[in-house]
């Protein structure tokens, strides 16, 4: 889609809702989309949409569950194939994928579920990326195992080799989450949140623990305007 905007023009818009809607805290959602013209899959001839939404947004999974963490499960829904559709876009028709992913998880007593990728890896939750952490050492899913390579993702990686960790991108098995000392999810809105078991299988403390705590306070500090912005991550809006 050619967007009819540039994307400083974009950004400002961005900034000039939230002003308008004079927010402190808010969750931000632009979205480009085909809007009227033919009926049909063919959607080369329909018109551009351009829309901006912002709004006050609790913690994702719970106010608890920075601490706490949650309970989770592995999916029966796979995450989609190479070739099939392309998985590293926030493309509104991936979501259906993820709409499965999170109501078998709900309707099953969990807070969130985790997709396998069509070879039988982890690939990551309805909405948000993926760590464990086992003996110090962080891994996370790589973006050929059918992830969005999510910003929040990005920044904890930065923060985790900031400190000195060993950050491995690199195919995960299904057991190494039962055997891992800890576990997180990372997205826009989940934030940084720990995982308190997997498939009803405890995750080393069974809530938050120490480096997955360590990274929070590094991340929460950053994203909240407490430490130096080393990385050009901020904007200023107001």
């Amino acid at each position: 889609m050619e967007i009819p905007f540039s994307q400083d023009e974009f950004c400002e818009a961005v900034l000039e809702t939230i002003r308008a809607n004079e927010l402190e805290h808010c969750y931000i959602r632009p979205i480009v989309f085909r809007g009227s013209g033919p009926m049909g899959v063919n959607p080369l001839n329909n018109s551009v949409e351009s829309y901006i939404a912002v709004w006050e947004w609790g913690k994702y999974l719970g106010d608890e569950a920075i601490e706490q963490g949650v309970d989770v499960c592995t999916s029966s829904w796979q995450r989609s194939a190479p070739n099939t559709i392309p998985t590293m876009a926030k493309a509104g028709g991936n979501y259906l994928n993820s709409i499965l992913v999170k109501m078998e998880a709900l309707l099953n007593g969990y807070s969130e579920g985790i997709a396998l990728d069509s070879n039988g890896y982890i690939s990551e939750g309805s909405g948000e990326n993926i760590f464990v952490i086992k003996d110090s050492v962080i891994w996370t899913t790589p973006v050929a195992a059918a992830i969005l390579p999510g910003i929040t993702r990005g920044c904890v990686i930065r923060i985790a080799e900031e400190q000195g960790y060993r950050v491995r991108e690199e195919f995960i098995p299904r057991e190494m989450l039962y055997i891992s000392d800890e576990a997180f999810l990372t997205g826009t809105a989940a934030e940084l949140t720990p995982l308190r078991s997997i498939d009803k299988l405890q995750i080393g403390p069974g809530k938050r623990g120490p480096v997955t705590g360590k990274l929070q306070s590094a991340f929460f500090d950053y994203v909240e305007g407490r430490t130096e912005d080393r990385w050009n991550w901020m904007t200023r809006v107001y």
